[in-house]
């Protein structure tokens, strides 16, 4: 340990976690802070709260991203942090946990050192389909049209935003506050059993794997299910399902993909469907690995109307960061997941710690890491940044 820096605890994880974690949580289905929403609103409360207590000044830009930064100065500065928002009944831990660690790091960092704490808005993307949104939008990256994105009530994304008292006409300018951050560094939940299958406490990534969302139409007729015949049908909902088939079928060699989300119209029980949305997800280390899947998808669903969301391309993570890192002998991972960090990896020096997992499972009630094996990587991190 560096002269004059203490490491992070558990305990002191615990404490930060506790008040965030009851924000939004039912115990029959976990965690429910979805992006600007009245539980997101009370998240931003418990981090002006810890901004507070570790003597740094909160405040949003443009995005809605939180920002806690040292007093009287104007960066760049070094930053840790993650999101605060959950996916729809979800876990206690993605997310949340490397905002805490964040604050438990700057509360300790060198004076020399002094951090900045960011938890990015609607990382999860859970409301809108608009994942990753606040760290897209600080890096120049948010796809056209998504402030016309709507939840499954008709709001907007841009109505949303301006409820919790962020101006959408403002959205451009949150790029202004890029050139802010010296670097990033950012500790989440291992979304998988890699590390615990090696019996380690916390990883290094070295990089992220390319990711494709692409969203399919796929148009019928409707029609009496009991009085047409199976011959003259033309069933979007079953032309959807032969392309659910196909993505699984055709995702050869290293790759993933999963239709996750499906739409149905009229979604009556006596109706033949008239139309169908579904969203594909697929991932690889390697981007053309996904090129190739979508236009053997695109030729095994020829009725299908395929139009890519967002792509992100394979992001490896600075070289220096890693190394410092590694120091303790951490093993270095691919992660398969989406990240903050990813998004500014191309424009800042960043890295990721990511914690053990033993069961690997996340986006869950039941996601669960030992906030000691938490708190290990965490000191990684405060060690690399006083280094």
């Amino acid at each position: 340990m560096a002269a004059g820096v203490s490491p992070i605890t558990a305990r002191d994880l615990d404490a930060r976690l506790a008040p965030l974690r009851a924000i939004g949580f039912d115990a029959r289905r976990g965690t429910n802070r979805l992006a600007w929403t009245p539980e997101d609103a009370a998240a931003g409360a418990w981090f002006e709260e810890q901004a507070a207590a570790c003597g740094l000044e909160a405040w949003r830009d443009a995005a809605g991203n939180r920002w806690a930064t040292p007093r009287g100065t104007d960066g760049p500065w070094w930053a840790v942090g993650s999101h605060t928002d959950s996916v729809r009944d979800g876990g206690a831990f993605d997310g949340a946990l490397g905002v805490a660690a964040a604050f438990a790091i700057a509360a300790v960092a060198p004076d020399d050192r002094p951090l900045a704490v960011i938890s990015f808005e609607d990382e999860e993307g859970a409301r809108f389909n608009t994942p990753t949104f606040g760290s897209r939008a600080l890096t120049g990256a948010l796809a056209d049209g998504v402030l016309d994105r709507a939840d499954d009530d008709g709001t907007t994304l841009a109505e949303a935003m301006r409820a919790a008292g962020v101006d959408p006409a403002g959205l451009p300018r949150a790029t202004d506050n890029l050139d802010k951050l010296r670097g990033f560094y950012e500790l989440h939940i291992d979304q998988s059993t890699d590390l615990a299958e090696r019996g380690a406490p916390y990883g290094v990534v070295s990089s992220l794997a390319a990711r494709l969302r692409v969203r399919a139409t796929l148009r019928g007729v409707a029609d009496h299910a009991g009085t047409t015949p199976m011959e003259g049908r033309q069933d979007a909902l079953l032309a959807a399902a032969r392309l659910i088939v196909a993505a699984n079928e055709q995702a050869a060699g290293e790759m993933r993909a999963t239709v996750g989300r499906i739409l149905v119209e009229p979604n009556a029980l006596t109706a033949i469907a008239a139309g169908t949305t579904a969203w594909l997800d697929a991932r690889s280390p390697d981007s053309a690995v996904l090129d190739a899947w979508l236009a053997r998808v695109t030729a095994a669903a020829p009725g299908a109307d395929l139009a890519i969301e967002s792509r992100s391309p394979a992001v490896t993570f600075d070289d220096g960061l890693r190394a410092l890192l590694r120091g303790a002998g951490a093993p270095e991972v691919v992660c398969w997941a989406g990240h903050d960090a990813g998004l500014l990896a191309p424009h800042v020096p960043a890295a990721m710690v990511l914690v053990r997992n033993a069961t690997g499972i996340s986006h869950s009630p039941v996601e669960h890491v030992e906030l000691e094996d938490a708190a290990a990587g965490a000191t990684a991190i405060l060690e690399a940044l006083s280094a």
